[in-house]
């Protein structure tokens, strides 16, 4: 009877007509502007040091928020010498991006650093996050709203995990690592991260711009939550700048580069995208590795951030460590001749989509990565690189049923969250990759 109430009430609730609450500010003047949560003002100020780890964090709501959690624990607790000192890994890390439920995680870190492992627990990962939201969406005075259910649960997660945050909050020290929360563009399947560089093409101001907001439109699921309304500003835009116009003949001979140059070309018509929906970021990408495929591709090509750097130390090493919490449950449909449902159809299609799509993004960033670093090497100064991929598949057989039925909710047990946590240090810890990376680093 709940369950048949809740999908009354979503019915109801989806057959009136709801607008998105337009909040980011347009940019005061055009380009950007010093302090502003960008990529340049990050390349600028950071320090590398001789190893650099960048951390993808994937989807699944909290089971992916707990796994990705897990795996900071256990980077925190690795000591390592790097520049004759001995550091945390963690304290390595220049860069995180993120998409859905590993959203969260990221956010999190991005605004508190270590005060992530006193209270983001508390705060997230043992909430009914779920139940909350539900119980909102069944109270008649929202049913009346215009604003729809996505605004409901940014004013949740703003009032109890991020606290009215901001992006100008996300940069609490210079050597912070830089956090990318990615979302999906609904109009043109662009994938979209909140740094100034992506508000520029909006001319828009991204300091202001509430996390919460970010992380929902990160986690948005289609139909269950509307997308996340920004404005497209024309005030500062005359034709596509350099930048994008040289990407694009960058991008000539791959096809799918053509397609994100050509998908943000499209916010520079304003007249007809005076507005941009976003939603969960998984759909285009689900592991959160294409979004830094992109920013370094598209967004500034890779020797030009070379060049950039030169005269600057660069790391000897760096490392992509990517944190997959897609599961793969056994289909009952098999266990009977009786038809699958509609949605367990669905379901299936869905499935079959996104592990294709995730082993095409591993491949290709596998071989990105390796290319970075002979771009990037001299004869004096080779760069070495490592790619660390970790999923529930990596498991012992015995142990992966229970975490393939962990699922996408925001609504966990204790064990399951406990479970989880454990479960993405064991997989680090252990993964080949990663202790390889462990002996280079010993051996110096």
């Amino acid at each position: 009877m709940r369950l048949l109430l809740i999908a009354s009430t979503l019915l109801f609730v989806a057959g009136c007509t709801s607008y998105g609450r337009v909040v980011n500010e347009p940019l005061a003047t055009t380009g950007q502007q010093s302090g502003t949560y960008s990529i340049k003002e990050y390349i600028r100020n950071h320090d590398y040091g001789d190893l650099g780890i960048s951390l993808a964090f994937s989807g699944g709501g909290t089971r992916a928020a707990a796994l990705a959690y897990g795996v900071l624990k256990e980077l925190r607790d690795t000591v390592v010498v790097v520049n004759g000192r001995h550091r945390s890994l963690l304290e390595e890390v220049d860069w995180i991006s993120s998409v859905s439920g590993g959203s969260f995680t990221s956010a999190y870190y991005g605004l508190h650093g270590d005060r992530l492992f006193e209270d983001f627990e508390s705060a997230f990962l043992r909430r009914n996050v779920q139940s909350n939201l539900i119980h909102r969406l069944l109270n008649p005075v929202q049913w009346f709203r215009s604003t729809g259910r996505t605004e409901m649960a940014i004013q949740f997660y703003e009032r109890n995990i991020f606290h009215g945050a901001t992006f100008a909050d996300m940069r609490r020290v210079d050597d912070a690592p830089l956090i990318l929360i990615n979302a999906s563009d609904l109009g043109y399947g662009v994938r979209f991260s909140f740094v100034q560089e992506y508000f520029d093409l909006l001319c828009s101001d991204l300091s202001t711009f509430p996390v919460a907001r970010a992380v929902a439109a990160s986690s948005a699921v289609p139909v269950l939550f509307n997308p996340v309304v920004v404005r497209n500003y024309a005030n500062c835009k005359q034709g596509e700048p350099a930048w994008l116009r040289e990407a694009m003949a960058r991008a000539e001979q791959d096809p799918e580069l053509q397609e994100v140059a050509r998908g943000l070309a499209t916010y520079y018509d304003s007249d007809k995208r005076q507005y941009a929906h976003f939603v969960d970021g998984g759909i285009t990408d689900n592991l959160g590795l294409r979004a830094s495929y992109e920013v370094l591709e598209i967004g500034g090509d890779i020797r030009g951030i070379y060049a950039r750097l030169r005269g600057r130390p660069l790391p000897r090493h760096f490392a992509f460590i990517s944190v997959d919490a897609a599961t793969d449950p056994e289909p009952e449909m098999d266990m009977s001749n009786k038809q699958p449902s509609i949605a367990e159809t669905v379901g299936a299609m869905s499935d079959i989509q996104l592990h294709r799509y995730n082993a095409a993004t591993l491949t290709l960033m596998k071989n990105t990565i390796a290319r970075w670093a002979e771009i990037f090497s001299t004869p004096d100064h080779p760069v070495g690189s490592t790619f660390v991929s970790i999923g529930f598949s990596d498991l012992p057989p015995s142990e992966q049923p229970y975490f393939n039925e962990i699922p996408t909710s925001f609504a966990l047990s204790d064990e399951q969250v406990d479970r989880l946590i454990s479960a993405g240090r064991e997989l680090l810890r252990t993964n080949p990759d990663f202790q390889r990376l462990l002996r280079q680093l010993e051996a110096g």
